[in-house]
């Protein structure tokens, strides 16, 4: 059994069908011909967008070149409410000023020292669930909550259970239930003044959270003013200078960046682990082999992560065949020619990782869960030219080693304790909102071991 994959639409569509198909499902928008192709054209009354598989035409724009292709200003119309200016969304210099502040916090030492954080939230998790046995659940929500308390411990030093974080956490959920992937305002150029068509609760809730963020962050201000801040992600970030202007961020800054440390270390964390148990429980031998491994986390310590391969070589995989984040849009910003194709200024150019770690001519078997696929010559090659969940280049998620880190540990702790088994009829199917998620979610059955 393979693991789902969306159905594809017919190749001809006309543009207004297409759009409510996108505004349906991003993925089963797409045609089945985007996992053979190495380059697509789609073009809409006011631009015209190019998605790219080429491995080559990839490393060009992502990192032989990435000034010449910024981040699209389309893909931040609907998440600028909740992101502002975060780091996700911006370009040129004010994002250089950001990297340049924010990367010393998750540099390798910075892993050890938040691990004890992830740990406590991985124990927590489990202790949850304690009781459970026999139970369907719904592990979406499992894995938002564990992903949420690691984000909290370890940005903050509160666990989820904290008041206002608690409070974050809801709030987000219904924000990542309600807001698609791409705006409609994506399609249709419009003057920065006109309002954007986001519904009343999604913008409702991105003030909300914001408000809480900013409650939190101005309280680590005071602490640090008094010498008595922990020594946390927050406090690293709120007091590392810029080493070429020595400015810090102020409160409002780091507001847009805990938005989006909150995004990207809590969305994409639970989609791929939701993904991982779902995978677990489709593969039992798999989960099997990933039981006994965990034997390792008896007397749990940063020394044990290496001993987690098979847990690494299975997030990896989980990653390959459900990317959190299925589609990235930059920008050409100056004339470009390519595979002949004459490329405007302004074109919108997409990389999507749902096609690229499915594609037909470059992975052998590609929509077949295969975690020994690491160690061949084809997933080494693909690996290093094909697999880019974290994206790649200077632009390359900060916190993926963070990711590799929190995944594989969160994943071992649960099938030390627990094994996951399908429920008839519940096969999930995947669809794009903020992330790669179920359409109605991924319930497996609990069973205490």
């Amino acid at each position: 059994m393979r693991p789902p994959k969306p159905t594809s639409r017919s190749d001809n569509v006309s543009l207004w069908r297409y759009l409510k198909l996108f505004r349906k499902d991003l993925l089963s928008a797409q045609p089945q011909r985007l996992y053979r192709a190495w380059m697509a054209e789609f073009r809409t009354p006011f631009f015209r967008s190019y998605l790219i598989n080429q491995p080559e035409l990839v490393d060009t724009v992502l990192r032989q070149r990435p000034d010449d292709f910024p981040k699209s200003g389309r893909i931040s119309e609907g998440l600028r409410p909740l992101l502002g200016e975060s780091v996700f969304l911006t370009n040129g210099e004010t994002w250089k000023r950001q990297r340049r502040i924010i990367d010393p916090a998750f540099e390798g030492g910075r892993l050890k020292d938040t691990f004890p954080a992830m740990l406590q939230a991985a124990q927590a998790c489990v202790a949850r669930l304690r009781g459970q046995g026999g139970k369907v659940v719904e592990c979406e929500e499992i894995t938002s909550h564990a992903a949420a308390d690691v984000i909290f411990r370890t940005l903050f030093s509160v666990p989820i259970q904290h008041q206002v974080a608690a409070q974050v956490f809801e709030k987000f959920r219904a924000y990542q239930r309600q807001q698609p992937l791409l705006n409609l305002a994506a399609f249709i150029p419009v003057p920065r003044w006109m309002p954007r068509l986001h519904a009343r609760n999604t913008r409702r809730n991105a003030r909300e959270i914001r408000a809480l963020i900013s409650r939190m962050t101005s309280e680590r201000a005071k602490q640090i003013a008094a010498g008595q801040a922990p020594d946390d992600l927050a406090t690293k970030i709120m007091t590392t200078p810029d080493p070429e202007t020595g400015r810090c961020f102020d409160t409002n800054e780091m507001v847009d960046q805990v938005a989006i440390f909150f995004l990207a270390g809590h969305e994409t964390s639970a989609s791929a682990l939701a993904w991982t148990l779902y995978l677990m429980a489709l593969y039992p031998e798999w989960q099997e082999r990933l039981f006994s491994e965990a034997a390792v986390l008896d007397d749990p310590s940063f020394g044990s992560l290496p001993k987690l391969k098979l847990s690494r070589d299975v997030f990896r995989e989980a990653l390959r065949l459900y990317p959190p984040v299925p589609m990235m849009v930059r920008e050409a910003s100056c004339p470009e020619q390519f595979r002949g194709r004459e490329v405007a200024k302004g074109s919108q150019i997409i990389i999507s990782p749902w096609h690229l770690h499915r594609h037909e001519r470059l992975w052998d078997r590609p929509d077949d869960f295969d975690p020994i696929r690491w160690d061949t010559e084809n997933g080494k090659t693909c690996q290093r030219n094909a697999y880019i969940p974290f994206s790649t280049g200077p632009r390359v998620c900060t916190g993926a080693g963070f990711a590799m880190v929190e995944g594989p540990l969160l994943l071992s702790m649960l099938l030390r304790n627990f094994r996951f088994e399908l429920v008839e009829g519940r096969t999930p199917v995947p669809v794009a909102h903020l992330t790669v998620r179920s359409k109605d979610g991924i319930w497996l059955r609990l069973v205490e071991r």
